[in-house]
């Protein structure tokens, strides 16, 4: 498998401070990577859904020349502000404050108006609505993605996924534990897909990410929850050993 030719997000080597900042693996590698996949262009602009911290809408605004309006419902685990405050501060931090706007605000009624974006990316975010609001309500969340995207816009979906094979019955204990279980949350990314084109979108590419292990072992090495809980993910990460946890994309076109 042919792994993605990085040249923006390289430049960026503090993985402790991206992970402290991000959610989930990948980083501002996986920023690029859908960037990339998306085709992104200098002056669009684009919703960020679940932007967490922020620093990957900074990395857009940044490193493509786009207008970036970053929506999380949020409020951040370790001290308890909103999400959005840390993005605004991150915008300052990154040169980029008229480029970047955060608001807290969640999907699926976001209020914005339809046909607002040329493109909309969202990425280790929606997931978690599968356990919050189960099937009907992560559909109704693409839903709204397609209505405030301009016809013929790219929404570009990155998510934790798991291969298109049974639980290892090893495995399985440690994935359907804490608050969003793995195992409630991950699907395979045919499934998305599917899901995706129901929600009234054209599929245009979808797949694993061919770095997904090396993501993953990553996060499990610098995410500052991962470092506080050794027994959490970084244990399950290494029982499953790339057997059944991945990572998934899917870029598709409002028709």
């Amino acid at each position: 498998m042919t792994h993605f030719k990085y040249s923006k997000s390289v430049k960026y080597t503090d993985l402790e401070t991206i992970y402290a900042q991000c959610s989930g693996p990948g980083g501002l590698k996986l920023t690029e990577f859908m960037a990339e996949k998306m085709g992104v262009s200098r002056g669009e602009r684009i919703l960020d859904v679940g932007c967490n911290r922020g620093i990957q809408s900074c990395f857009l605004a940044k490193e493509y020349g786009v207008q970036v309006v970053g929506i999380d419902p949020w409020d951040d685990r370790m001290d308890g502000r909103p999400m959005v405050e840390h993005a605004r501060e991150n915008a300052s931090k990154w040169g980029v404050p008229e480029m970047v706007l955060a608001q807290k605000i969640g999907l699926p009624e976001s209020h914005y108006a339809s046909e607002s974006f040329d493109r909309v990316y969202s990425t280790t975010a929606l997931e978690m609505v599968r356990n919050l609001s189960g099937e009907d309500g992560y559909l109704q969340c693409l839903k709204e993605i397609r209505r405030v995207l301009k016809p013929g816009g790219v929404f570009g979906l990155g998510e934790p996924m798991h291969l298109d094979v049974p639980i290892p019955d090893d495995l399985r204990p440690y994935v359907t534990r804490d608050e969003f279980p793995w195992a409630e949350c991950f699907r395979d990314v045919r499934h998305s897909a599917e899901e995706v084109r129901s929600a009234g979108f054209d599929l245009l590419e979808y797949g694993y990410v061919p770095d997904a292990k090396d993501w993953w072992a990553e996060y499990a090495q610098h995410d500052p929850f991962c470092k506080d809980d050794p027994q959490g993910d970084p244990l399950t990460l290494k029982i499953d050993n790339g057997r059944w946890v991945s990572f998934g994309y899917i870029i598709a076109r409002r028709m």
